[in-house]
């Protein structure tokens, strides 16, 4: 009986970054035109081929953040979330493409670089509803990156990075209703953030004015769990919320 001689098959790798800020308190979605075939003139995430054998993960998104949008890594919040390699995908062959979830305050006016058109910052809502087309599967992988976001918000303390080194509670709100996609009560929220122990820490005597009255500032503390969480309204939870 003849042993029947296994090749491997011949796989490309990539890496796609879903890049998350807010903008007039409305979470969007970093979203590049595409600049050569396939999908030329399409929408995409940014993102890429590894460069060469030795290039790590981690270190192709970084690349791919800085040639094709000018963005820096200095003040992102990085994370994998997820690879992608349904046959088919990508018409140019075989490709698997690894998913990171990027996020970061307040960040500027993207500017394209190597392969892109063009770069732009666009709602999150409206690529999740289907009015902005996306190339290959990225619809998929934005959907699955919003959604992580969404869900690590009510377990960890991820809210923080979508915020500045200070910030108030009201703006912390802002990144729970923007990202969730709701309306939260202001005093029940307060309420919540305070009772997870080490999710936020006062900044001693600082207070910034906001709507003609001081408000204090916090940071992030040092916990990345929260205990309690903070459940979604639309999410089914039991015992008290």
């Amino acid at each position: 009986m003849s042993e029947q001689r296994w090749s491997a098959p011949t796989v490309l790798v990539a890496v796609d970054l879903v890049i998350l800020t807010l903008r007039g308190s409305r979470l969007h979605v970093l979203l590049v035109e595409r600049g050569v075939e396939p999908y030329r003139g399409r929408r995409a995430l940014p993102g890429g081929f590894l460069n060469n054998l030795g290039e790590g993960l981690v270190d192709a998104a970084y690349r791919e953040l800085r040639e094709e949008t000018e963005l820096r890594d200095s003040r992102l919040h990085l994370e994998q979330m997820g690879a992608y390699g349904a046959p088919g995908r990508d018409p140019r062959g075989r490709v698997l493409s690894v998913a990171y979830l990027a996020i970061a305050p307040a960040l500027p006016e993207p500017i394209a670089g190597t392969d892109a058109a063009g770069a732009s910052w666009v709602p999150a809502d409206n690529v999740l509803s289907g009015q902005a087309e996306l190339a290959f599967d990225h619809l998929d992988i934005v959907t699955d990156g919003v959604e992580r976001a969404r869900m690590k918000l009510e377990h960890s303390a991820l809210a923080t990075a979508f915020c500045g080194e200070t910030f108030t509670l009201s703006e912390l709100q802002q990144v729970y209703e923007a990202v969730w996609g709701t309306q939260l009560d202001s005093r029940n929220f307060y309420r919540k953030v305070q009772g997870a122990t080490g999710f936020v820490e006062p900044v001693q005597s600082a207070r910034r004015t906001t709507k003609g009255r001081p408000a204090r500032l916090f940071r992030a503390g040092e916990r990345t769990v929260l205990n309690p969480p903070i459940i979604r309204p639309d999410r089914p939870v039991t015992g008290e919320g």
